[in-house]
């Protein structure tokens, strides 16, 4: 008998692997922190001694999910500004606010808040653009969570920063410190074609090239940002990103709404990896990214949740369901996005446009143990014919019991493990009542001027 850490077993486990198979009593093998095995519990319960044992009857177990566009901090703005369209949203109230708050103390705080969400959704990796990054990555470290981290860049100056330089300054300092971590991943984040200018945007892709790191950005979110590239340099933003030598299998690509035949041919053979974010997009009008084409094409597609001040929650499950119910409606196909192909984009897809692949997004030996047991006794999720389907279309967040990161339970039956709970709610009604008093709130009027 070999000594482990844990043994997870359950109903039905789901390692996401070439097979997409599901194993009937099963079980996952842990141990430092890696995946050691997988396969029948009658098997594993025969070779390895665990510390201990968790999961069980009634529960199910499949990998982490990864969320791969979210500005985290911005949770502490979660209903702000809601109800109008993405430019008045973010010109007329979300920059503002960002320019009276953002500190790195408001970094920590949110991004604490925001990882809570997270975990307890089954979150396990999220992949972030934002500032203060350095206050973010210890916040994400301090719940256990894994995180790619992309240091915003703009060609105007907020709060984190004055000129472009100091952007990049400040972004490879940051790269410099994070760069060996085991659970954060520094990345570069040029915030849209239409704030970063060609040299910043050529300068950013020198830098992720010179140290081997991802690069996230916001692409073809709406027919404005289309028309504005147009008029600016004769050619629509992906065949600008094209001509700049931008794309490449490093570029993680938000939204991708407004896209031609030629463009999705251009991700296509580029390797560009997109995140898909429906109901950011629905709910700002934004249009809807057609992601059916790009998968058929082999655009590799993930989910991500955008800002909870435009979704307004951090919940991929959510994402899956309304995603696949969504490109059915549109498309007049029920088969046009199954459920196993959303839960693909949710895992292991999502964990390969990131870079990790080799890390996470299954659950196969030697990769990391980041993990979720559901319970699946729930009246919502039974009878039980279908696991993938019920993940899909029926699963909530409630239903998470455990969830673990790097071999590290950070989430104990449903409640969070790594930190206190109250004393992140806590301090989020704090901020709130800063946030509310010192803000003026937005009204309808806002939305007719």
């Amino acid at each position: 008998m070999t000594d482990i850490d844990y043994i997870i077993m359950a109903d039905y486990v789901l390692p996401m692997d070439e097979g997409l198979d599901v194993i009937r009593d099963g079980a996952v093998a842990v141990k430092g922190g890696k995946i050691i095995d997988v396969g029948s519990y009658n098997k594993l319960s025969k070779g390895y001694s665990p510390e201990r044992t968790i999961g069980g009857k009634g529960k199910a177990v499949f990998p982490g999910l990864i969320n791969t566009h979210t500005h985290a901090a911005m949770v502490y703005f979660r209903g702000l500004a809601d109800d109008l369209p993405l430019k008045q949203w973010l010109e007329g109230h979300i920059w503002p606010a960002e320019g009276k708050w953002l500190s790195p103390e408001f970094i920590s705080d949110a991004v604490e808040l925001a990882c809570l969400e997270m975990l307890k959704a089954g979150i396990t990796t999220y992949n972030d653009m934002y500032f203060f990054e350095d206050s973010a990555g210890e916040a994400a470290k301090r719940l256990g969570m894994r995180a790619v981290l992309g240091v915003g860049i703009l060609d105007f100056p907020t709060m984190a920063a004055k000129t472009t330089d100091e952007y990049f300054e400040k972004a490879e300092m940051f790269i410099r410190n994070w760069k060996a971590d085991e659970l954060i991943t520094p990345c570069i984040a040029p915030h849209a074609v239409y704030t970063c200018g060609p040299e910043t945007l050529k300068r950013a892709k020198r830098i992720a090239d010179r140290y081997g790191i991802p690069m996230h950005i916001h692409l073809a979110e709406t027919r404005w940002e289309v028309n504005e590239i147009k008029t600016r340099y004769g050619m629509t933003p992906i065949e600008h990103l094209s001509r700049l030598d931008f794309l490449d299998e490093r570029v993680i690509a938000a939204h991708c709404v407004w896209l031609t035949e030629k463009e999705i041919d251009i991700l296509a053979e580029k390797k560009v990896g997109v995140s898909h974010c429906i109901e950011s997009n629905l709910k700002l009008a934004s249009g809807i990214a057609p992601i059916v084409g790009m998968l058929k094409t082999g655009v590799k597609v993930t989910f991500g949740t955008d800002s909870a001040a435009s979704n307004n929650d951090l919940n991929i499950l959510s994402e899956m369901s309304t995603a696949a119910k969504i490109h059915k409606a549109i498309t007049e196909d029920p088969t046009a996005l199954d459920a196993k192909t959303a839960l693909l984009m949710a895992t292991k897809w999502g964990a390969e446009v990131l870079g990790l692949g080799g890390i996470t997004g299954s659950i196969e030996k030697g990769k990391a143990a980041d993990l979720v047991v559901v319970n699946l006794r729930r009246p919502h999720l039974m009878p039980m014919y279908d696991l993938y389907s019920h993940i899909v279309y029926a699963m909530r967040p409630s239903d998470v019991e455990t969830v673990m990161v790097n071999g590290r339970i950070v989430v104990n039956d449903g409640m969070l493990h790594s930190a206190n709970e109250d004393e992140i709610l806590d301090r989020a009604e704090v901020w709130q009542e800063r946030i509310k008093n010192e803000t003026i709130m937005p009204t309808r009027r806002h939305k007719e001027q």
